[in-house]
């Protein structure tokens, strides 16, 4: 790959609504650049759902924790790195499935569409981190489309 980083890294006021498309659109951004300035191969898959998790986790750094939130999507290995920062203390957990609870089903849906997951506390607030397959794998490992 080509020199540049491999992360893009976005501030949050966290305050309405609008800082979640804000959110997915520089997550897209970067992955499209990513193609065109590394030749890193996206699919189509792995851009929807990295926008779908940006989606759901920003929501609910801004619905359950004051104040501003950080975003940063990278490129690890084989995977999409979404990370989202909030100034919450309170690790989030996904709830037992519940076909009747209205919403309340984000993380269900992050921990489904994701091939890691990982919740931790920061001296201030708390780090959730969801990894994405880079690349379609039907078989479902993270490998390089090279060692095929």
């Amino acid at each position: 790959m080509g020199r540049g980083p491999l992360h893009t890294t976005l501030e949050l006021d966290g305050l309405d609504g609008g800082c979640i498309a804000e959110a997915r659109d520089r997550a897209e951004w970067f992955l499209t650049r990513l193609q065109a300035a590394h030749g890193v191969p996206v699919t189509a898959r792995t851009m929807h759902l990295t926008r779908l998790v940006v989606s759901e986790l920003v929501t609910n750094a801004c619905k359950y924790a004051p104040g501003p939130v950080l975003l940063r999507v990278g490129i690890t290995g084989g995977a999409v790195e979404v990370e989202v920062w909030d100034s919450g203390p309170v690790l989030p957990l996904a709830r037992a499935a519940d076909p009747g609870r209205v919403g309340q089903h984000g993380l269900e849906i992050v921990m489904a569409v994701v091939q890691g997951f990982e919740a931790r506390r920061e001296p201030v607030g708390k780090c959730v981190t969801a990894r994405i397959a880079l690349w379609d794998d039907p078989v479902g490992g993270l490998t390089d489309p090279a060692s095929h």
